[in-house]
């Protein structure tokens, strides 16, 4: 995607101006414009832009972050309810002003499934209420805090296993995405080139049934042909009239579409050309099948929904019971001054383990784990069913394409056999060898030739890319296709 050859492309279309000029415009760079500027090619790199964050959200949580939590400041007046110790309650004047702070480096442990936290806090309390130097501080200059759960299961352990295959997926469905762009870019091309052809053949058809007509007239007045051959081709005259306005309509829709979908503008008049015909040699199966097994989106598809299918599974054995370890660490200080609150310091631990196990659910979390292995079950027979039409459809698609390049050598010569029977029966008519219907049964031959030709050619561009867009390999070059993922995503 060489910004050089956007710049190239947009000085041939003149899109800057508004003058109305036609332009021709070959399929390579109407596939480069597609790909550059189509509304496909824009939404395909927005999803890859998306899966791209997530994944990086994702390596986020493997890393340390650092935080800082603070109260600044805790300003309360207020009446608290107060026992005194021969039980009688009163209400109690709160008139306090609290400020604290801390930092804190967390780390997630993707082994375990835990998190280890090193802070320094400090707080501060004035009660305003009071007098003398009430004011103290405590400080924690530092602390370690683990938080570990035991039994359950492990979310970080999973991600690692499952993040790193959606964003390949992600980047293989990003490039099948542009392998389709082209794919429609050689739809919409060919239906501008049909229309055009079609267009050119009313033409040309109108033109000769004009000058028969002239000629079956004197050759009527002479007494050659009769009256109703004479009316059969002004019929004729008035049929290909209407099919050059039919015609006329037809190119006009197929150049809008193509148009619309390069992001072209209405002036712009394009004038499709036969795209040069490269012979490709036949592609083996198996060659296909290997390269859409390590390329294509749905290998990776397949791999990451059998895992989650698995950390479902384990998640509901998990949750069958839990129990949460807390223990935290460190030293702290206090003091009516700041500085000695950092002196004298006594070391804290806590340890606290948190236990919940269901002693009678009625089989509740027992029915979970039964419906994520039936679950796991079913998506890996379907898995199994989408790997076989998948391996199918490939195979049908080689088949395609490895007989295209014959059928499109029989309609490239039909084409030029029928284009020559037409141009002598026209001749074998204007000396009479040959009555209306020979002629009309030969045009018809030419027409239809060249309809199919074009057809086949369509057909062997679009075959050679569904390979392409199934592999994300070009057997032309010999090499994967591939695509600067850090400068697309950084645009």
């Amino acid at each position: 995607m060489n910004k050089s050859i956007f710049l190239h492309l947009l000085c041939v279309f003149t899109l800057a101006t508004g003058v109305s000029a036609q332009q021709t415009l070959t399929l390579p760079q109407a596939i480069e414009l597609a790909r550059l500027q189509s509304v496909d090619a824009a939404v395909a790199l927005n999803e890859l832009k998306t899966s791209y964050w997530e994944f990086r959200t994702y390596q986020a949580d493997l890393l340390p972050e650092v935080n800082f939590n603070a109260s600044l400041p805790n300003y309360s007046k207020s009446y608290n309810l107060y026992q005194s110790e021969d039980g009688s309650y009163k209400y109690v004047r709160n008139n306090s002003l609290q400020m604290n702070g801390e930092i804190s480096i967390d780390q997630n442990i993707w082994l375990t499934g835990g998190k280890v936290s090193v802070s320094s806090s400090l707080q501060f309390i004035d009660p305003l209420n009071t007098s003398g130097a009430n004011k103290y501080y405590m400080s924690v200059p530092f602390g370690v805090t683990l938080s570990q759960p035991i039994f359950g299961v492990n979310n970080l352990k999973w991600q690692r296993r499952i993040e790193p295959i959606r964003y390949k997926e992600a980047k293989a469905a990003f490039l099948e995405d542009v392998e389709r762009v082209t794919m429609r870019t050689i739809t919409y091309y060919f239906q501008l080139l049909m229309a055009k052809e079609n267009l050119h053949i009313a033409q040309q058809n109108k033109l000769n049934a004009d000058r028969i007509f002239e000629i079956a007239e004197a050759r009527r007045e002479m007494g050659q042909i009769s009256e109703n051959e004479l009316l059969q081709l002004k019929l004729s005259v008035l049929k290909a009239t209407s099919s050059v306005t039919r015609e006329q309509s037809g190119l006009n829709a197929a150049m809008f579409r193509l148009r619309s979908f390069l992001g072209l503008s209405e002036q712009d008049s394009i004038d499709a050309l036969i795209p040069y015909m490269m012979e490709y040699p036949n592609i083996a199966y198996y060659d296909v099948l290997t390269k859409a097994q390590e390329n294509n989106p749905f290998a990776q598809n397949i791999r990451r929904r059998q895992l989650e299918a698995d950390f479902e599974v384990a998640q509901a054995k998990g949750n069958r019971r839990q129990i949460d370890l807390y223990a935290s660490v460190g030293y702290t200080g206090q003091d009516q001054k700041l500085r000695s609150a950092y002196s004298d310091l006594i070391d804290y631990q806590v340890v606290q383990v948190g236990v919940k196990i269901p002693i009678l659910d009625w089989g509740k979390r027992k029915g979970r784990v039964k419906v994520a292995e039936s679950n796991r079950e079913v998506i890996s027979s379907r898995l199994k069913q989408e790997q076989m039409d998948f391996n199918q459809d490939i195979f049908l698609l080689v088949e395609q394409f490895n007989n295209q390049a014959e059928q499109f050598r029989i309609a490239k010569e039909a084409d030029e056999i029928a284009q020559r029977r037409y141009n002598t029966s026209v001749e074998s008519f204007m000396i009479g060898k040959i009555n209306t219907l020979d002629l009309n049964d030969a045009q018809l031959s030419k027409d239809n030739a060249r309809g199919k030709y074009v057809s086949e050619m369509h057909l062997y561009w679009y075959y050679l890319y569904q390979i392409r867009s199934l592999t994300l390999y070009d057997f032309v070059e010999s090499g994967d296709i591939d695509a600067e993922f850090e400068s697309l995503i950084n645009k």
